[in-house]
């Protein structure tokens, strides 16, 4: 993507994102990464009259390690800190959350914003009013439930209790003071009782392992007992690749809150395509989290929704043709969202 192009959908994100005039964006990044999105922030944020700055903080020094979330580059930087809590508005290009830096930014006000995607992924996936709306419908229907059960034909079936932990939103922008969102994305998710969740879940062929960045090759089965993962094997005793290298990585963190149960939902996006790994390398998969009728579970962290969770050990797990129910009702069936005021269109 060219300069201009650049530069014209990060204004067009701002605009959604509701900067003005009198307003402050700050852009954050980590040594030469996203130079270019630093940039056209920048210059975006200029044409819509805001006063603007770019805070580089130095490489990771583990950027080779595994991906440890919550590690901000920020810690011991209280200047830092505070700067960035100054500001309207941050485009964190570093991946801040989960960090207790992150929360205290936006506990100040500030609205964030993390970009880490491709540029034609950004594109692709610019935010709308529409889908804004029907996240905003799975977030009322979600905030009412007292529990979600999930099955599939291959075998999962686990219920969560939920009321514990809020629901929260990403439609891809924010205009809310303190809000975080990420761009893409289009999902509403909550997180169940930290005792609170039992059952199976069985990832098939084509589910996604997030942080791996890759498409299940044979089944796992994970057992689940009081929000905690038990188990992790092939299914019905059959090896697995999969499940030895979910389970190796797991325990690398030597963090037994690493097997947690954390935050789970559903996207929206119908533009989002379940292949989209193969078409845009070098992001962290927020098209597959986003895609229209996927049901998502979490393992780790579980601070983002409150909760005591903070270890850095974390997947996002993106399945297909899976059916979830809150109290009985449901939501997304085979795949599908059945749920009209949520489908596009409202059909």
């Amino acid at each position: 993507m060219n300069p201009n192009q650049l530069n014209d959908i990060c204004l067009r994100q701002l605009t959604f994102s509701g900067v003005h005039e009198a307003e402050t964006v700050a852009v954050l990044s980590r040594g030469a990464e996203r130079a270019d999105f630093a940039d056209s922030f920048m210059f975006a944020a200029q044409q819509l009259g805001a006063s603007t700055y770019h805070m580089r903080l130095p490489d990771a020094a583990d950027a080779a390690g595994a991906w440890a979330v919550g590690e901000s580059g920020l810690a011991g930087n209280p200047l830092a800190v505070d700067a960035l809590k100054q500001a309207d508005m941050l485009v964190d290009l570093t991946f801040l959350l989960f960090s207790k830096e992150q929360f205290a930014i936006q506990d100040a006000g500030t609205r964030i914003l993390t970009c880490v995607e491709p540029a034609p992924l950004l594109a692709k996936l610019m935010p709308t009013k529409e889908l804004r709306e029907r996240v905003e419908v799975g977030d009322e229907i979600l905030k009412k439930a007292k529990t979600m059960r999930i099955t599939s034909p291959h075998g999962t079936d686990v219920t969560y209790q939920l009321g514990v932990y809020p629901t929260m939103t990403e439609y891809g922008y924010t205009d809310t003071p303190g809000r975080w969102d990420h761009w893409p994305a289009a999902f509403v998710f909550t997180g169940g009782a930290d005792d609170g969740v039992d059952g199976t879940i069985v990832l098939a062929p084509g589910d996604v392992l997030l942080p791996f960045n890759t498409y299940v090759q044979n089944p796992v089965k994970l057992t689940i007992e009081k929000g905690f993962i038990t188990d992790i094997r092939g299914l019905d005793g059959a090896s697995s690749l999969d499940a030895d290298l979910l389970a190796s990585y797991i325990k690398s963190f030597d963090d037994p809150r690493g097997y947690g149960m954390s935050h789970v939902g559903w996207g929206l996006d119908e533009r989002a395509q379940w292949h989209g790994l193969t078409q845009f390398p070098g992001g962290m998969g927020m098209e597959l989290r986003s895609f229209y009728g996927n049901v998502m579970f979490s393992i780790g962290p579980n601070n983002e929704l409150g909760g005591p969770n903070d270890t850095p050990c974390h997947f996002d797990i993106p399945m297909r043709g899976c059916s979830l129910f809150l109290d009985d009702e449901p939501i997304v069936v085979d795949g599908d969202v059945v749920v009209s005021d949520m489908r596009p269109g409202g059909k």
